[in-house]
């Protein structure tokens, strides 16, 4: 069926396929939040407290050296807000699906927890700073995997920058460079005191802070690479000249040998 000239046409599709790593990472995180669920129910509010407190993000969690926690807080979900886990799991089977088909199954798991952990210590380094005034930070745990989908978000707005989204309750597809570029000014806010103060916005920006990073290592490194390379000619250009203005009215040297 033509188009009609002047207006585009996007196509719609609903492909409700799942790739290994996303449905292992949907898998771990459900079971993980049916387990708090139980002990919530079961056992009651304090022990499922203390249950994030031992396996979610704290910033004191390193003084007792509980060093899984950085890993272990992106599979913890909120029990008492169900659009918490709902949210993060249909974003990394929305986007998370596309990246595995791109890099593989081993490439985006190092990718999806590079960028999870690295939004955790973040987090704990910025939750920490009050200590440098003897202040001591908030035990508050964070939780969820937010952190890793943002680093998805992040990885699909470099690679696929043109790909159009919908964004409910927008009615017209946007980019995905831009729908990126609009969260990350949102996270950013949200770390000024600006917005929903019970979400995690440094883990957010963190996320997509180390993913951007880790994308475009390449490029800094070949820039450095370029510009350690244009040092080193420029400092040997000037000692060569030098060299030649203080022995320009020398004489020539007389040869030791002739070569015949």
């Amino acid at each position: 069926m033509a188009s009609r000239k002047g207006y585009q046409s996007y196509r719609v599709s609903f492909d409700f396929y799942i790739t290994s790593a996303v449905k292992y990472l949907l898998i771990a995180n459900l079971a993980v939040f049916i387990l708090q669920e139980f002990i919530y129910v079961y056992a009651g509010a304090i022990p499922e407290h203390k249950f994030e407190m031992w396996f979610g993000l704290v910033p004191s969690g390193w003084k007792a050296l509980r060093i899984w926690q950085p890993f272990t807080y992106m599979f913890l979900h909120s029990t008492r807000d169900i659009f918490h886990i709902v949210m993060n799991m249909l974003m990394l089977w929305m986007f998370g699906r596309e990246l595995e088909l791109v890099w593989g199954r081993d490439r985006f798991l190092r990718y999806y927890f590079l960028t999870g952990v690295g939004a955790g210590l973040l987090n704990l380094i910025v939750k920490n700073v009050p200590l440098f005034w003897g202040n001591l930070p908030q035990e508050i745990p964070t939780i969820g995997a937010s952190g890793a989908i943002f680093g998805i978000l992040i990885a699909c707005a470099l690679l696929f920058p043109d790909r159009r989204v919908y964004v409910i309750p927008i009615p017209v597809p946007i980019k995905m460079r831009t729908v990126v570029a609009i969260m990350a000014v949102v996270t950013f806010l949200g770390t000024l005191g600006i917005g929903e103060g019970s979400v995690s916005h440094i883990c957010h920006l963190g996320g997509m802070l180390v993913g951007y990073l880790y994308l475009r290592r390449d490029s800094y490194l070949y820039r450095l690479r370029n510009e350690v390379s244009d040092w080193k000619y420029q400092r040997n250009r000037k000692r060569f000249e030098v060299y030649i203005n203080k022995h320009k009215n020398d004489p020539p040297s007389r040869p030791d040998r002739w070569v015949n």
